[in-house]
């Protein structure tokens, strides 16, 4: 099982990785931003809009956010465009950052339950599962962002956790 340790450092983590491919795409131009490179969900903008409606979702369902009003096949258009994007990126790993500092232990404890439209019906797991997920699927599409920005010629950061700045001492 995972810790609320754990889920702070990904926290932060996230905002890191975002912080940094969000400042590489930004070098960017717009046709560059929405090219269609054959990913899952098209362009690296549509992948970033992905990412960023999974973050809102399942933050719905540990914390209260609102749900996103659409479901996975229209994510890659979740925000109207590039500086809708990065508002709403910012202030969404701000959330996650304080929402994980204000972790208690038994948060992690139990089963989450939803209706999952993804599997037409009801879902349910261990709710430090469900958290695990939240920072692998965050990882798995930055690898893919960050696979399509090298391809465009861009360079993005390291993605080594021990070289996040936040992280002065590990024990």
């Amino acid at each position: 099982m995972i810790s609320v340790e754990f889920c702070a450092t990904m926290a932060r983590y996230n905002r890191w990785q975002n912080k940094g491919l969000t400042s590489e795409v930004e070098k960017l131009d717009e046709a560059a931003k929405v090219q269609d490179r054959g990913a899952f969900f098209g362009s690296i903008l549509g992948t970033m809009n992905h990412l960023l409606w999974g973050d809102t979702i399942w933050m719905s369902r540990f914390d209260g956010w609102k749900k996103p009003r659409i479901g996975i096949p229209d994510s890659p258009r979740f925000t109207a465009s590039w500086p809708f994007y990065k508002a709403a990126r910012g202030d969404a790993d701000t959330r996650i950052v304080a929402w994980a500092d204000k972790l208690q232990p038994e948060a992690l404890e139990g089963q989450l339950a939803w209706y999952s439209a993804a599997k037409g019906g009801m879902a349910q797991m261990p709710k430090w599962l469900c958290i695990q997920h939240f920072f692998n699927h965050q990882t798995h599409h930055r690898g893919q962002i960050h696979a399509m920005l090298t391809a465009a010629g861009g360079t993005p950061g390291d993605t080594d956790l021990f070289l996040m700045p936040e992280v002065t001492e590990w024990h």
